[in-house]
């Protein structure tokens, strides 16, 4: 197998502070690409699946729940870095990037349609699965063009704005919901479509060049086990960005996950209007994640330091998850789903640019960027797996104190281990 070392360089060239900004039509596309990918995957994850699964085992949901979503999001775990490898390699003459992008959101709008119309948890499943592949593509592919198209002394305004994304797509998708909400079919596919749209939106602007023939060597089994794996000692940064951010989205899964059975547990919402209590959360989130992102983004990127701000980010996160978990009133709730927001923001905002300051090898960037998404794909699987016990404990089946006290545990644990990054400040 050829070495990193001795690889021919690769034609899409790895940028240099030197370079000047990119253009901004090409960064309002990314973040629109973005923005419309987590919509239609995040969406689901938020409020329509739990709604859905309610509608279709309401005495099982919680646990119903965890086995759609986990088996999702495992296969997401495995289509990050695999469909990241697959763009590195590919050498198309639409580019590398291109087909990746819209075909991985057309699979995924293809997986939600049967989600939409499917009346049985394995049904649900099999659609959930599909799109989880495929909107994964299109996220693996999206991420790698932080690297590829955007020059370091950029990457952290535009990585804060790529994080802002999230919050805002659940936002736009939960408002959706509530908007939709005697129209199941439509609460998932409005979404999707609108994902698929703002995708060929980026195909059309970015500038994309196919792999150079030969350059990579051939993804055979062994490739393939290789795409999930990075050394730790040859890329210890690497290696400890990753743990950091596999702990930190277990705090941040914690609240997404059961947000809305939480409301209808303790706060007395129904399947019928809980959309709209997750809708007023959202909001909530994030007016704090806007404030977050948009100042750690700044400060982190003047500073030019990543780690203390993923520190903060951490302690900010646990302190939310404590609040939440002893919440009596819906008013305390969201009181800390404030905190909780500017807390995600500024995690989101340096995240992205932190990991890019320590890649492996730039022009493996999508397969490396896959990898890193393990960390915030795993969680999506763990946290409903782990948390029907932790529920169970006492007897109610609704130990929500439990589950987020652990989750803030782990999000402290998760900003501490940043600071064993050496190559990054």
């Amino acid at each position: 197998m050829t070495t990193a070392d001795s690889r021919p360089k690769d034609p899409t060239p790895v940028l240099s502070p030197e370079q000047p900004d990119a253009p901004a039509k090409l960064v309002v596309a990314m973040a629109l690409a973005m923005l419309g990918a987590y919509l239609a995957i995040l969406t689901p994850v938020v409020v329509t699946m739990a709604i859905r699964v309610a509608q279709i085992a309401p005495d099982n949901k919680s646990a119903a729940l965890g086995s759609v979503l986990s088996v999702g999001a495992l296969l997401a775990l495995i289509g990050n870095p695999f469909f990241g490898a697959m763009s590195d390699r590919t050498t198309s003459r639409f580019g590398r990037r291109r087909p990746w992008l819209l075909g991985g959101m057309l699979v995924g709008l293809a997986g939600l349609t049967i989600v939409a119309t499917g009346a049985s948890i394995p049904v649900l499943t099999a659609g959930w699965a599909l799109a989880q592949l495929g909107v994964n593509a299109t996220l693996a592919t999206l991420t790698a063009l932080l690297p590829d198209q955007i020059p370091p002394q950029q990457r952290g305004r535009v990585s804060g704005l790529l994080g802002l994304m999230t919050s805002v797509s659940i936002l736009v998708g939960v408002s959706l919901a509530a908007a939709l909400s005697q129209h199941t079919v439509l609460m998932f596919l409005v979404p999707a479509v609108i994902g698929v749209a703002s995708v060929a939106v980026l195909v059309t602007v970015v500038q994309d060049r196919p792999a150079e023939k030969g350059h990579f060597a051939p993804y055979r089994l062994r490739e393939f086990l290789a795409t999930f794996y990075i050394n730790p000692r040859r890329h210890p940064d690497f290696a400890w960005n990753i743990l950091s951010r596999f702990l930190l989205w277990m705090g941040l899964c914690s609240v997404t996950t059961y947000q809305s059975y939480l409301l209808i547990d303790r706060f007395g919402y129904t399947t019928d209007n809980v959309a709209t209590g997750v809708l007023i959360a959202t909001v909530i989130t994030t007016v704090g994640l806007v404030a977050g992102s948009t100042l750690g983004g700044t400060l982190s990127d003047r500073s030019g330091r990543r780690k203390p701000y993923v520190l903060g980010a951490g302690f900010l996160l646990a302190l939310s998850l404590v609040v939440i978990a002893f919440a009596g009133s819906f008013p305390v709730f969201l009181g800390a789903i404030l905190l909780f927001g500017v807390g995600e923001g500024v995690y989101l905002a340096v995240d992205l640019a932190l990991a890019t300051d320590v890649l492996p090898d730039p022009n493996d960037a999508a397969k490396d960027m896959g990898v890193l998404n393990i960390a915030n794909a795993l969680p999506q699987s763990l946290v409903p797996i782990l948390a029907a016990p932790i529920l169970a404990i006492g007897g109610s089946g609704s130990n929500y104190s439990l589950l987020f006290l652990l989750g803030a545990v782990v999000a402290v644990a998760g900003s501490l281990l940043v600071r064993m990054i050496r190559g990054a400040s």
